[in-house]
């Protein structure tokens, strides 16, 4: 019984860390992207959408791995290269969703992009846990 309630404290605190730290990132790369897009980029052009986009994307994900790796895995990998570059390729297929997900909204659709971009980091923070979770930080790296 012990067991079972430590077990579910520990899944817990991590989708409540995940969730916490997702949320900064979200706020990370929401900061970056609005920044870009009203001052130096133009959302109506798609080149310059995609790269405000991308701009985002490499803050987020840079923030996203330091604060996953202490706060929410608490890996103790001796490999980060190792650790670091699965985090930064699985980031990379939820990049190419994003991507989607913007183009399709903003560019063929119509869409706003400021709401385009709020649904957007719904999915991809969905996405994102699911692939740390299951490629990155998986408990048979630990030590």
């Amino acid at each position: 019984m012990i067991n079972f309630l430590l077990a579910q404290m520990k899944k817990h605190r991590e989708i409540v860390s995940y969730l916490v730290v997702g949320g900064l990132t979200t706020v990370v790369s929401l900061a970056v992207y609005y920044g870009s897009v009203l001052t130096f980029l133009d959302p109506h052009n798609a080149i310059q959408l995609q790269c405000a986009n991308v701009l985002s994307w490499v803050c987020a994900v840079a923030f996203a791995y330091v604060t996953n790796r202490i706060f929410v895995f608490r890996s103790h990998s001796r490999d980060v290269l190792h650790e670091a570059s699965s985090f930064v390729l699985a980031r990379v297929g939820t990049l190419l969703m994003d991507m989607a997900i913007m183009f399709i909204g903003v560019t063929v659709l119509g869409g706003s992009d400021k709401v385009m971009k709020l649904f957007d980091q719904v999915v991809v923070t969905v996405a994102n846990y699911v692939f740390s979770k299951v490629f990155v930080f998986r408990e048979g790296q630990k030590p």
